[in-house]
Formats: C-alpha cells, structure tokens, sequence
C-alpha cells in the first residue's frame, strides 16, 4: 500500500528545501476559533502520547521550526516523554548501584540528542497536557475528548499512544497487591517500592521484560525464579544453544527457571498481598513480589475508528506513516507499517523504531520527503550493568531471524549467530562485540549479501567468520549489473589510483 518514489536530493545528501509556506498544507480544513473553545488553544499540530516516538517527533518539528505555538502533546504520564528501556535497563538497579533516574533519560539523550526536560518544551513553545488521556475522536470535527473532560482542536494528529502492557486476569490474580506490570515510571516505583522488602521474587515470561528485570533483581541479592511455557529464553530470537548459555550465566547468579510450565493462578496469603504461583501440575512457588513480562498490546483506544491491521494488529499506515484518515498518522509502536525490505506488514515494539518513524513522519508531514519508511529491524538488550556486576553482557540483533542458522563462538568472551536464507545472510546477532563489530551488523543485514555457509562454520572465533561475512559484502559489492560495471570501468579508467 505505500507508494515508493525516489525523493529529491542535492549534494551530501540533503534535502532539497522550498520556503516553508510552500511545504507544509494542511490536509483538512483547520478552522480557528477562540482559544476558550478548545484546551489546547486550537495548536494545528497535536501528538497522542507521551513515550518515545512524541518526543522524537517533538524535536523533528523544532528542528523545521514547526512547534512553537503550533505543538500540542498530550499524554496519560506525568512526565515529559523519556528514554523508556531505561526502566528495565538500569531504573531498577537498588540505590547503592546508582540507578537510572530522571531527568537523566528525558528523550532524546538515548541516540545521542539533547536532552529534553520540561523546561525545553515550555522553551520550544509546546504545550504539555500531563495525566489526561484521550479518551474519544470526532473525526468529521477533527476533535479530541480527553478524560477529564477536555476538548482539543487539531489540523493534523500524530497518533503515539505505544503499547500496554499484557495482563493477568483478575480472577487469577492478575491484579493483587505484589503483583507488577512495567511500562511506565509509576510502575516502576510501585516495583522498586516492593522490592525493597521482598524476599522471593517471581518473574513471569522468558523474553525481553523477563531477562532484564531478573539481572536487576540479582543486584537486589534476591531469591529469583523466572518461569515461562517456552523451552527457552526469548525463543523468538535466541537459538537454543544461546540461551542455554544465557540461562547458565543467570543460574551463576542465582536466578532459577522453570520452563515449559504453564500457571493456573496467582495465590494470596493473609494479608491480602500475593504469596505464591500455583502451577497448573498443582505444584506452587512461593513468592511475595511477582512481575508478569508477558508482552504488550498497542495501545489502540478510541482509535480503532481510524483503521486496524488485521495481520500485524495496530493501526494501519502507509510507507509515510499515514493512516486512512487525512490529516490522522501513527507512529512507533501502534502501527502497522509495510516492512518494505522483507514486503509484509509489521508492527514492531521498539524504541529504534519509535524514534526513526517519528523522525521519518514528521519529516513527511512538513517538507518534501516522499521516499516511503525502509526500516531495517533491529533489536538490542543489556543487562547485569550495575555496578559491581562481574560481567556486563549486550548484543545486538539486525535483519530477519529466517533460515539456517549458524553460529560461532563460546560466549565467553563473545559469540555471534548468522541467519541464512538461500544463499544469503538475513539476519545476524552479535554478543559482546566491540563497536566496529556492531557498526558492521546493519550493513551485512542491509546488503543481504551472498555468503559461503561452509566457511562459516568452519570459521575458528568469531572475528574470522565476520571478517568472511565482511568479505561477502565486497565481493557482492563487485559483482555489479553490466551498466554498473562498465561504469566502475570508466572511473577506474579515468582515476586509476
């Protein structure tokens, strides 16, 4: 559904500018009326939520000089938009292990950006609606009805509402005094505050929420158990032998797992708090703090009007991130995008994605950018990197987990796993790499080259077999189309130095 043309292009890459009245139209009529009518002033921009992707998109409009006076965000947090993975990553690290606080991953300080706190977005000229959600749509009146009440007015909205986390029933005990969810700082206090007292911790789920929030319990020298259906951890990534590995490092650090066992019901004690996981063999484990990581679901709400995906769930958009609605976009994780490389439609929960497609959006909305969203997926983790931790572990994963896989290395002190689909590498994961190794994982991912599988598996650390990767790449490189080569030729011709 998106349409791909070639967008326009000077030297070094840039784009090519008009004066800005000539860029940006409003797509609907944007009628002004009296800022009495409306909360937000009647701004003609507006963005739904208050994670990851609005503060990208934030500064995307400041950087084209769009957001003062024209930019209203409004969000269920209290906080201005941050760095979310920090909340597993180091916010639950114990006090004397310098956890992750804010205003220190206020967005946009995770890709290296400035900062930016409460006072840059009054600086900007943005206005803030903290702790009000939307909780409806007029699409004819381009209106918004938050939960108090509100009424906001927009020209164009950008829909950023992210994901929520996955829950238990409450008949099971989903919603128990001990029992925690993560996906916003409130959560984690709430977590944190449990945690300063507890003595057997329970993690529910083998996948990314799970692993960082058991490394984090580790720090608190807490009896851990991570229980999960799957055979092992992140089965949608990792290889077997992977997470064998991972598993015995977290067992070195005393984390115990139960795995392939479902659970029937969270059990309360006298006290009315959680007090124990009861298996669905009949068997419990006691616990008085549990955190369920069990995956999340885009945080649709009132806009499901606007139009779902009925593959990758979300709401629907093309390659510029629009939605079926004029005027109405979605960015990060609620949307379904194409997946223009791999030709299918996909919703991916994470932050690279939540910031390349609010870039990418805002960047569409306002200039003369047409070139459809080419995401190459990329997902990373790290753990036990508190102080005093005895090794600190992070990989990388590019590309499309497909295909034969073949793997190197003994993860001590690093391994890596390539994924190869007819001939040629689809996707690869990198442990403990150094930083010229991780720059060459999107290329190869990127570039799909050809490769010899044999090689590889012949290949003695894994620094030869990504150098023979790396090597693919050039001879892929070289084997250009007739025009292209003869091309090459001329040039080679004319500089031959």
């Amino acid at each position: 559904m998106a349409t791909v043309s070639s967008s326009l292009s000077v030297k070094h890459g840039r784009s090519l500018w008009r004066p800005r009245s000539q860029i940006y139209q409003p797509s609907r009529s944007f009628v002004v009326a009296s800022s009495s009518s409306f909360a937000n002033e009647n701004h003609e921009f507006v963005i739904v939520g208050g994670g990851n992707a609005a503060g990208y998109a934030a500064r995307t409009f400041v950087e084209h000089g769009m957001a003062n006076g024209k930019l209203c965000i409004v969000s269920k947090e209290a906080y201005a938009p941050y760095e979310r993975p920090a909340l597993t990553k180091g916010y639950l690290f114990p006090p004397d292990k310098k956890p992750a606080r804010l205003p220190g991953f206020h967005t946009c300080v995770g890709s290296g950006g400035e900062r930016q706190t409460p006072e840059w977005y009054k600086q900007q000229g943005i206005e803030m609606l903290h702790e009000d959600p939307v909780t409806g749509i007029d699409m004819e009146k381009q209106t918004l009805t938050t939960n108090s009440g509100k009424l906001l007015k927009y020209g164009s909205l950008i829909v950023a509402t992210g994901c929520t986390a996955s829950r238990f029933p409450e008949k099971i005990g989903g919603n128990l005094p001990g029992v925690h969810y993560i996906r916003d700082v409130a959560d984690a206090d709430s977590l944190i505050s449990s945690l300063e007292r507890a003595q057997k911790v329970v993690v529910v789920g083998g996948g990314y929420i799970g692993m960082e929030v058991a490394a984090a319990t580790v720090g608190w020298k807490l009896d851990t158990t991570v229980i999960f259906p799957e055979e092992h951890l992140l089965q949608r990534l990792f290889t077997p032998s992977l997470a064998q590995k991972y598993e015995e490092l977290y067992k070195e650090n005393g984390v115990n797992f139960l795995k392939g066992v479902s659970i029937k019901n969270l059990e309360a004690g006298s006290d009315g708090r959680v007090a124990a996981v009861k298996l669905e063999d009949g068997s419990t484990i006691e616990a008085d703090t549990i955190i369920i990581g069990i995956g999340a679901k885009p945080a649709v709400g009132p806009f499901h009007k606007v139009g779902l995906s009925t593959t990758a769930g979300g709401i629907q958009v093309d390659g510029q991130f629009r939605t079926g609605v004029p005027g109405i976009f979605a960015i990060g994780d609620v949307a379904a995008f194409p997946l223009k490389m791999y030709d299918r439609i996909a919703r991916v929960e994470h932050v690279d994605h939540a910031r390349q497609s609010a870039q990418h959006c805002v960047k569409s909305l306002l200039t003369v950018q047409t070139h459809a969203y080419d995401y190459l997926p990329h997902f990373y983790s790290r753990v036990f990197e508190y102080e005093g931790s005895p090794r600190k572990v992070w990989w990388q994963f590019y590309g499309d987990n497909v295909g034969e896989i073949v793997e190197i290395g003994s993860f001590d002190p690093k391994i890596v796993s390539f994924w190869i689909e007819s001939g040629k590498l689809k996707g690869v994961l990198l442990e403990s790499g150094s930083p010229e190794e991780f720059q060459l994982l999107p290329k190869l991912a990127r570039s799909q080259p050809v490769i010899d599988k044999a090689k590889l598996q012949n290949a003695s650390s894994v620094e030869e077999a990504l150098q023979i990767a790396q090597t693919s790449l050039q001879e892929d490189y070289l084997v250009l189309p007739y025009s292209e080569n003869q091309n090459l030729f001329l040039l080679c011709m004319v500089f031959p130095d």
